[in-house]
C-alpha cells in the first residue's frame, strides 16, 4: 500500500480532493479549474431559477384549477347530487386544462417527469436535480458538483477508459460519505448512454478531450424540457479557421479567420447544437457563452416545440468578410411574414453586399452559417455573478471567473462579432486612437458600443461599416498618414470623402461602469505553462517542456529513472552484421 501511495498526488479544489497518478494514467488539468468554478456558479443558479419556475408553475396550475372550480359551482345545483366525483373531475380537468396550455409552443421551464411522479405523494414536490458528466475522467468535476451544489440528487460520472473509471471510484470513497451517496461512475461509452436515456437528466455536462461534435446528437436527447446542457469544445484550431474543411465536416459551419474567429467559434458552436436539437424537433436558449484560454464553453437550456422550431433560420446568418479591410456583413438565413395573426417563414432576403466591396473594392470570403441571436441571457449573466460574489470564497479561481462575468454583463447582447481598432489602423497604416476616443466619436454619432469579453482590443457597435470607415477618415484628417500605392485598401478608403463628421468630444458612456470604477478585466495567467495538457496515457518526454513546464517534466523523469529498468538483453557481436566495426 505504501509503494502504491508513493504513486499518487493528491489534489484539492474547492471542497472535493482527488487522488492522482503521476504517470499520467488518468487525465487532469489544473487550469480548467476556471471551467469547473464557472459551470458550478451556473448550476447553483439553475437550482434557483428552476425552484423559481417551478413555484410559478405551480401558481398558475392553482389559479387556473380555481377558475375552472369557480365556474363549476356558478352552474345550476343539478350537478351537487355527485358532489364528490365532480370535485375529483373537477380537479383533474383544470389540471390538464393548464398541462395543455403549458405545452403548447411556450417552453417548459421545468422537467415535467417529476411533477408527474411526485403528484401521487407529495403533490407538486420538486426532485433533487440528476446530473450527467458525459466524460469524467478523474471524477474531479463530479464530485465538486455533489459536494458544492445544493439540490442535487445524483451525479452519473461515465467514462469510457477503465483505469479512468476505477479512479473516478477511488475518488468517490476517498471524498466520504456525500459523494459515495450521490456519485456513480460506470464504465461506457457516453454516446450510447446517453442515446439510452432520453430526457433523463435535468443538466448534461460535456466536456472532452477535442471536439465534442460526436456527442451532440445524443446529448440533446438526453436532457429535460428546460434542463441544461454545458458543452466544451477544445478544438480551437479548427474552429477559428485553420481547417476550414474541417470545421465544416465536424459542425456545419465554415469558419473565417478574423479578429472576431474566437467569438465566431462560440457561435458554431451554438449553431451546431441548434442544429442536432432540430432533427429531434427542440430548440436551444443561450444562458452564457464564453471563450476562455485554449476553449470555448456555451450553457444552453434545451426545449422541445414544433413550432417554436421554425425560428432556427431567423436565428442563424452567413457572414460576409472583405478581404481586403476589415469590414464584415451578416446575411440572415430566413425572415418572417406577419399578416393578422399568421406568420410565414421565408428565405432571407440577399445579398446583402455586392461582388466587390464597397470600401476598398476588394473580394469577400464567406463563413457561416453561424448563430446570430444573442449568447447570453444577461438577467441569467446578473444572477451568476451576484452568486459568485456572494461566495467568493468557495470559487477557487473567483478573480478570473468574476472579472469575465464583468466584461460578458457589459456587452451589447444583439451584436454578433465584433471590430478590432488596431486592425482598423493598421489598414489606414494610421496611428491609433484611444478606445475612449474612438468609443465617444462612435456614441456621438447616435450609435451603441462596448466591450467583448473575448479581446481586450474588441469593440461590438451597431454602427454600419460606412459610419466606421468615416470616424476613421475624420481621424487621420487631424493625424495624416504617409502616402500609400493607390492600389492598396487604405488609399481606396481614404480617396473618398466622409459622408459623416465625426465628433471626438468625449462622451459621458465612454467608459463602462466597470473601467470606470477599475474594475479588473482581463487578468494574466497564474502560472507559467498555463495551458492545455496531454491527453492521459502518453508518455511525458522533454519535448512536452513548453506543455508542462521544465519542473513537471523533470520530475516526472526522475520518478521514472527512479524505478527498476526491466532488463535487457545482452548485445552480442555478430560478424555477418554490415553495421558492426571489425
Amino acid at each position: 500500500m505504501a509503494e502504491d501511495l508513493e504513486d499518487y498526488t493528491i489534489i484539492k479544489e474547492g471542497e472535493a480532493e482527488i487522488l492522482m497518478n503521476v504517470k499520467n494514467q488518468v487525465f487532469y488539468n489544473k487550469t480548467q479549474v476556471n471551467n469547473r468554478d464557472l459551470s458550478i456558479a451556473v448550476l447553483r443558479t439553475f437550482v434557483s431559477k428552476r425552484k423559481e419556475e417551478h413555484e410559478a408553475m405551480l401558481s398558475k396550475r392553482t389559479k387556473s384549477a380555481g377558475k375552472a372550480s369557480g365556474k363549476d359551482a356558478s352552474e345550476p345545483a343539478v350537478e351537487e347530487e355527485s358532489n364528490g366525483s365532480a370535485l375529483d373531475n373537477e380537479k383533474s380537468n383544470g389540471e390538464s386544462e393548464v398541462h395543455k396550455e403549458i405545452s403548447q409552443d411556450e417552453p417548459c421551464s421545468i422537467s415535467e417527469e417529476p411533477m408527474k411522479s411526485s403528484e401521487g405523494n407529495h403533490r407538486g414536490e420538486l426532485k433533487p436535480l440528476k446530473v450527467l458528466e458525459a466524460l469524467s475522467a478523474s471524477g474531479l468535476r463530479s464530485l465538486r458538483y455533489a459536494r458544492e451544489v445544493e439540490g442535487i440528487g445524483k451525479v452519473v460520472a461515465l467514462d469510457n477508459d477503465k483505469a479512468s473509471v476505477e479512479a473516478c471510484q477511488k475518488n468517490i470513497k476517498f471524498n466520504g460519505s456525500v459523494a459515495i451517496s450521490k456519485v456513480e461512475s460506470h464504465l461506457a461509452d457516453a454516446r450510447v448512454y446517453m442515446l439510452t436515456h432520453p430526457k433523463e437528466f435535468d443538466m448534461v455536462d460535456l466536456d472532452p478531450y477535442g471536439s465534442p461534435s460526436v456527442f451532440l446528437d445524443s446529448a440533446v436527447q438526453s436532457v429535460v424540457d428546460g434542463g441544461m446542457l454545458m458543452c466544451t469544445a477544445t478544438d480551437m484550431a479548427v474552429l477559428c479557421g485553420g481547417n476550414g474543411e474541417v470545421c465544416y465536416s465536424k459542425y456545419g459551419s465554415y469558419p473565417l479567420r478574423g479578429k472576431y474567429c474566437h467569438e465566431m467559434a462560440l457561435r458554431i458552436l451554438l449553431a451546431s447544437i441548434e442544429s442536432h436539437a432540430n432533427r429531434y424537433k427542440r430548440y436551444i436558449v443561450p444562458i452564457l457563452s464564453v471563450q476562455m484560454n485554449f476553449y470555448v464553453r456555451v450553457f444552453v437550456r434545451v426545449y422541445t416545440s414544433a413550432s417554436a422550431m421554425k425560428n432556427t433560420p431567423l436565428k442563424l446568418s452567413y457572414v460576409y468578410q472583405c478581404v481586403g479591410c476589415d469590414s464584415y456583413h451578416l446575411q440572415p438565413l430566413g425572415r418572417t411574414v406577419t399578416k393578422d395573426s399568421s406568420v410565414r417563414y421565408l428565405p432571407g432576403f440577399g445579398p446583402v453586399v455586392p461582388q466587390e466591396c464597397s470600401d476598398c473594392g476588394k473580394k469577400y470570403n464567406m463563413g457561416g452559417p453561424i448563430w446570430s441571436a444573442p449568447i447570453h441571457d444577461q438577467d441569467w449573466v446578473t444572477s451568476i455573478l451576484k452568486s459568485v460574489k456572494s461566495m467568493k470564497e468557495r470559487y477557487p479561481a473567483y478573480d478570473r471567473i468574476s472579472a469575465v462575468l464583468t466584461t460578458i454583463s457589459e456587452e451589447l447582447p444583439d451584436v454578433p462579432l465584433f471590430l478590432s481598432l488596431h486592425n482598423l489602423c493598421g489598414t489606414l497604416k494610421c496611428t491609433s486612437p484611444s478606445a475612449v476616443i474612438f468609443r465617444s466619436a462612435v456614441i456621438n454619432a447616435g450609435y451603441r458600443i462596448s466591450g467583448t469579453h473575448v479581446s481586450p482590443l474588441g469593440l461590438k457597435s451597431d454602427a454600419p461599416m460606412d459610419v466606421i470607415w468615416d470616424i476613421m477618415r475624420c481621424w487621420v484628417k487631424n493625424h495624416p498618414v504617409k502616402a500609400q500605392a493607390p492600389d492598396q485598401p487604405g488609399s481606396v478608403i481614404l480617396a473618398k470623402e466622409p459622408v459623416l463628421q465625426a465628433n471626438f468630444a468625449r462622451a459621458v458612456a465612454s467608459l463602462s461602469k466597470a473601467q470606470a470604477k477599475k474594475v479588473a478585466r482581463f487578468l494574466p495567467n497564474p502560472e507559467r505553462h498555463w495551458g492545455p495538457k496531454l491527453r492521459a496515457g502518453r508518455q511525458i518526454t522533454s519535448k512536452h517542456i513548453s506543455l508542462l513546464g521544465p519542473e513537471a517534466v523533470n520530475e516526472h523523469l526522475n520518478h521514472e529513472n527512479s524505478e527498476e529498468p526491466e532488463p535487457k538483453r545482452p548485445k552480442t557481436d555478430d560478424a555477418s552484421d554490415p553495421t558492426s566495426s571489425s
